[in-house]
């Protein structure tokens, strides 16, 4: 039997972000329908633990969430202007539970909703911290300490972002056929930068920024299931899946695992079953795009039973492919390092080195150097290049690692 602090929990997560959403349609105003949807939530405490979990969760909480809007509008200073608001608020407040279509009607505000907090208006930061506050449930001092922030300076950042929403007359609704491949491009990077934020720290040494990466693939699955024919929304939720499948296997001890040294028997391998068969349904849509690619490359890594069985040579091409589609410098420098396993570390080297100009304030370039030389032998050549990705590198996993290289090839 599902306990109400369990069921209250569940809730939370499944439906936080739809709630939040339809408040804001009708009532357009971010706070307000945050701290209704907060208050709901207190109430739920008090009375699934007096009367039992209700029939219907979420219906539930979306009804006493409105109930507290309307509270909060016929309170309010603003009551006549808000009057609209409140009539249509009064009108579904007398439906009955049973019949709220909380997974069709409040979809539709979610995608809304997604698309308002990743608005190219807003500053990056800001789009990530409302996309978490407001789609996630996150509270301020989850992002702030996920963000290596002040709760102050997050908790100003998020009011600044809802300000300009509301001053710059930012629409909530799903950009046109026109827009939206470049707005949609605009939210996958946001929860692409989300689950980076925490795979990055999964090595580390702060939980909480962990955490950042069951939230992007949580919120990836939402995209994908309000938009199921998008391919690239499809790549990236397999892309996250495979990446986070070997989590478990990147650190030891504090210090960062080559995924040639990692423990395949620890991948969680069911997920890579399930990230695969979500890349498979996008690459029948046959558009293929930059996530979907680096997903397949995931996949190669994840399907290989050892390092050795990994094809290389398939990895360079791919590579090459993204390149055709974001002719960057970094995918430039995966390639090299593709090429090295595939053709020696003598060739890879020989294409790293042509890309110094552009990567030199870059430290995994001057690791990925060093581990070359270093196969190859130039031990002071690869000291002075991880000597660099030290310089580079603010902490964490791969610092040690760094430094452990160090002292291996000078002692």
């Amino acid at each position: 039997m599902t306990t109400p602090a369990r069921a209250l929990e569940r809730v939370f997560r499944e439906e936080y972000g739809r709630v939040v959403a339809t408040l804001i349609r009708y009532t357009g105003d971010f706070e307000l329908a945050e701290d209704c949807v907060q208050e709901a939530i207190a109430t739920a405490v008090t009375n699934w633990e007096a009367n039992g979990v209700p029939r219907n969760p979420g219906a539930w909480l979306t009804t006493a969430a409105r109930r507290k809007a309307i509270d909060r509008l016929r309170r309010s200073a603003n009551f006549a202007r808000k009057q609209k608001e409140l009539e249509y608020l009064a009108g579904l407040d007398r439906e009955r539970e049973e019949d709220i279509d909380v997974d069709t009607a409040l979809s539709d505000d979610r995608l809304k909703l997604v698309f308002t907090c990743c608005h190219p208006a807003l500053a990056a930061d800001a789009r990530v911290a409302l996309t978490l506050k407001t789609l996630g449930g996150l509270t301020t001092r989850e992002i702030a300490r996920a963000f290596l922030v002040g709760e102050a300076t997050m908790a100003q950042r998020l009011v600044r972002a809802k300000k300009k929403i509301r001053t710059a007359g930012i629409p909530y609704r799903v950009p046109d056929d026109v827009e939206l491949p470049e707005r949609l491009d605009g939210v996958l990077a946001v929860i692409y930068l989300v689950f980076n934020e925490g795979y990055a720290a999964s090595s580390g040494d702060d939980r909480v920024r962990v955490d950042l990466t069951s939230e992007a693939i949580r919120l990836g699955h939402v995209l994908a299931e309000l938009m199921p024919d998008e391919a690239e929304v499809l790549g990236l939720v397999a892309l996250m899946m495979l990446h986070d499948a070997r989590r478990a296997s990147r650190a030891r001890g504090g210090e960062l695992v080559l995924l040639e040294d990692q423990d395949r028997s620890m991948w969680n391998h069911d997920q890579i079953g399930a990230a695969t068969a979500i890349l498979d349904r996008a690459l029948a849509r046959r558009t293929i795009g930059p996530y979907q690619i680096q997903a397949a490359i995931a996949a190669i890594h994840a399907g290989a039973p050892t390092f050795e069985d990994t094809d290389w040579r398939q990895i360079a091409l791919l590579y090459d492919r993204l390149h055709e589609l974001q002719p960057t410098a970094v995918v430039r420098l995966n390639r090299a390092a593709a090429l090295a396993m595939a053709d020696g570390p003598q060739v890879g080297l020989a294409a790293m080195d042509g890309l110094a100009g552009d990567l030199e304030g870059y430290g995994v370039y001057h690791a990925s150097r060093a581990d070359l030389l270093r196969r190859l032998g130039r031990d002071r050549e690869a000291v002075e290049a991880y000597e660099r990705a030290v310089g580079l590198t603010d902490g964490g996993a791969e610092l040690r690692y760094y430094r452990r290289r160090i002292e291996e090839l000078t002692s």
